[in-house]
């Protein structure tokens, strides 16, 4: 038994409640089981690093339903984002929106102290919840900036339709929005459809 081969097995298999092993654990649990007499975390960590093994992360993957126009709607996103700086020199803005929600409200029981000569910044580890918020955000394109951001309680269709609003008002000079956003309900509202078609008719 090395650390390679636990760090390969879920923790739980050894009575930790753990999701994923930390270098620390893995030592604890090469002690607890006399692989060895003396290891740091430390040394953990540099073993795991040189076999190129990461326990502490995870990958998700997704295999996507069959769609007859998947290559086409690819191509089409793709050509959207090469295309937005010669766009953007004739007026029109190429902007990615996407959302973040569960973000914990959290403040510090205390303010931080800050570091003293000998001692570094301190932080109160204790915090109040001030519940979740959800983010959207939009992304220039081109210019890599948060072209909008709304922060809320909630992610509806009305908060989402909101945002798109917010952002168009934010530059009347532009001639045409090129939004980018994946497929939600809430981006495909009939009120958000409405928004475009108002904004092609002007």
């Amino acid at each position: 038994m090395t650390v390679f081969s636990i760090a390969c097995e879920p923790p739980a298999d050894y009575d930790r409640p753990l999701s994923h092993w930390t270098a620390r654990e893995l030592a604890d649990e090469m002690l607890k089981q006399g692989i060895v007499e003396s290891i740091s975390p430390r040394h953990v960590g540099r073993l795991l690093a040189e076999a190129d093994l990461k326990p502490h992360q995870s990958q998700y993957w997704l295999n996507p339903p069959p769609d007859p126009e998947f290559d086409e709607k690819v191509s089409d996103i793709c050509q959207t984002y090469l295309s937005a700086m010669e766009r953007a020199e004739q007026g029109e803005q190429t902007i990615s929106i996407d959302e973040m929600t569960g973000i914990q409200a959290l403040e510090r029981k205390a303010p931080a102290q800050p570091m003293r000569p000998g001692k570094p910044e301190r932080r109160e580890f204790e915090y109040i919840r001030h519940g979740t918020q959800t983010l959207i955000a939009s992304f220039n394109v081109v210019s890599g900036q948060i072209a909008q951001a709304s922060v809320g309680d909630t992610r509806t269709e009305i908060d989402y339709l909101n945002h798109v609003q917010q952002l168009v008002a934010s530059d009347p000079k532009t001639v045409k929005w090129h939004l980018l956003m994946d497929c939600l309900n809430t981006h495909q509202s009939e009120s958000l459809v409405g928004l475009g078609g108002a904004s092609r008719r002007t």
